[in-house]
C-alpha cells in the first residue's frame, strides 16, 4: 500500500485544511499541538468505549498532523524544533492509541507488540539517518530511500484502525481485536522489509 510514499494521494485530503489554517495564520507548532491533543482525546474515547468520538478525534488528529508541515512550508516557518516536535507528537499518539485499543480490545500481549513494532518501524529511519548519513532535504524533509520501503506505515495503521473502529461500532465479528492483530502482523512484515533493504544495501564491511 505505502501511502507514505504516495503523498499526492494524501494531499487531496489534508491540503484544503492546510490552506485554511495557512489563511488563518495558524502557527505550525500549534497545529502539531492540536494533533497531539486530538490524538490523546481519541485514546481516552477508546478507553471509555465512545467509538464514534474516538473515530473522528483520530481522523482529525491525523489530518492536523499532515497539515502542520504543509502550513510550515507555505508560511516559510519551518524549524528544526518543529520537525522534532512533530515526531514526538506522532509517536505519543501512536503509542497511546495503539496501546489503549490493543490492551482493551485484543489483550496486553497484542498491545505490547503493536506499540513496539509501530515505534520500531518509524524509528528505524532516524537511526538510518545517523548511521548511514542521509542529510539532503527537500521541502524540509530528509530524503532517504526508506520512504518508499515498507508497505504498511503510519497512514496505513490509522486507516486500518479507523476502518475497524467502524466495524466494532457496527458489532461486526471482525472488530478492533482483529484490527489490532492485522496492524501488528502487517507492521512486522513491513519492518522486516526495511531491515532487509538496509542489510542488502549496507550490510557489507566497509573498506578501510
Amino acid at each position: 500500500m505505502n501511502l507514505t510514499g504516495k503523498r499526492e494521494v494524501l494531499q487531496k485530503f489534508y491540503l484544503p485544511l492546510a490552506y485554511l489554517l495557512f489563511w488563518l495564520q495558524a502557527p505550525p507548532n500549534i497545529i502539531t499541538l492540536t494533533s497531539f491533543i486530538l490524538g490523546t482525546a481519541s485514546a481516552l474515547a477508546y478507553y471509555y468505549d465512545h467509538l464514534l468520538s474516538a473515530f473522528f478525534l483520530l481522523l482529525f488528529s491525523g489530518l492536523f498532523d499532515l497539515a502542520d508541515g504543509a502550513v510550515a512550508r507555505l508560511s516559510g516557518r519551518q524549524t528544526k524544533f518543529g520537525a522534532v516536535f512533530d515526531w514526538i507528537a506522532d509517536k505519543w499518539v501512536d503509542g497511546l492509541v495503539l496501546g489503549t485499543v490493543g490492551y482493551f480490545y485484543a489483550g496486553p500481549v497484542w498491545a505490547t507488540f503493536s506499540v513496539t513494532l509501530s515505534l520500531l518501524h518509524s524509528f528505524i529511519k532516524p537511526v538510518a539517518y545517523a548511521e548511514i548519513g542521509y542529510q539532503n532535504r527537500s521541502k524540509g524533509k530528509i530524503l532517504d530511500p526508506l520512504e518508499g520501503i515498507g508497505f504498511f506505515g503510519r497512514p496505513e495503521t490509522h486507516f486500518t484502525l479507523l476502518m475497524f473502529t467502524l466495524f466494532e461500532k457496527a458489532n461486526l465479528p471482525f472488530g478492533l481485536s482483529a484490527g489490532i492483530k492485522i496492524i501488528t502482523l502487517l507492521t512486522a512484515i513491513s519492518l522486516l522489509q526495511r531491515i532487509l533493504y538496509l542489510y542488502k544495501n549496507y550490510g557489507k564491511v566497509e573498506d578501510e
